[in-house]
């Protein structure tokens, strides 16, 4: 027998006998609800019945085999895992007595009569009994996914600690930046002002004479008159109509 139950423990049976638990109590409170629409309907209420006495033995395998992981794992937890650790474990020895006490009281109700008047009083605390195995179904995420309770990736003998979500690059860290181009250095400017021409040292210019449209043109000279010749060939003064003498000629 101790074989087989150290078989049982090496499989970790714990994870998927509550998830049937948690199944099976929840669609057997839904499946009475609508019995209670359809009354005439009894096959509907037998179903009810029978899910919800096969949730709580669910329930009372869910306690065994989460006390298998407790001792697995207690020590070996610490921090703010721990608390959670302590609230799962609470209630996970409370919800099963919750649950057979439920089943108990649904099988009294089928078939007692005067027990079957209390069926609303009953409805509601399943209803508030089924939000409380949703509770402890959330206690036993956190534990797994915010602390790794339980996981082979962190071991069992480490401080188990929420781990910081890892920084993401952003994209202009991860982009390599382009070389830039290589020019030719340009020569650079003389940044040596040169001095603006003094007004004093303009020489003022000359206006140029524009030519004028009423200047008299040049005189023309007039031709001489030829020298008219006498009876003996010799020229006559034109003022006195006489012509030279012999001893003038030969001046």
């Amino acid at each position: 027998m101790q074989s087989v139950i150290e078989t049982l423990k090496a499989w970790q049976p714990h994870p998927f006998v509550d998830h049937f638990t948690v199944a099976l109590i929840l669609i057997g409170i839904v499946t009475d609800l609508v019995a209670s629409v359809f009354s005439a309907r009894l096959w509907i209420r037998y179903m009810a019945l029978t899910l919800m006495i096969a949730g709580a033995i669910g329930a009372a395998g869910s306690n065994l085999t989460g006390g298998w992981e407790a001792d697995r794992l207690w020590d070996a937890v610490h921090g703010a895992g721990k608390s959670v650790l302590e609230r799962h474990a609470w209630w996970g020895d409370i919800l099963p007595w919750v649950f057979g006490a439920l089943a108990l009281w649904r099988l009294g109700i089928q078939f007692i009569r005067f027990i079957a008047a209390s069926r609303p009083i009953y409805l509601l605390c399943a209803i508030v009994a089924g939000i409380l195995i949703i509770y402890q179904g959330h206690l036993g995420a956190e534990m797994v996914y915010d602390y790794g309770i339980g996981t082979a990736m962190l071991g069992t003998s480490q401080t188990v600690t929420p781990s910081p979500p890892p920084a993401v690059p952003s994209p202009e860290a991860t982009a390599e930046p382009l070389p830039a181009p290589s020019l030719p250095p340009s020569p650079s400017p003389s940044l040596t002002p040169t001095p603006a021409p003094s007004p004093s040292t303009l020489a003022p210019m000359a206006p140029t004479p524009l030519p004028s449209n009423s200047a008299a043109p040049p005189a023309t000279p007039a031709p001489s008159p030829a020298p008219s010749l006498g009876a003996s060939g010799a020229p006559v003064n034109p003022s006195s109509g006489e012509s030279p003498s012999p001893a003038a000629k030969n001046l």
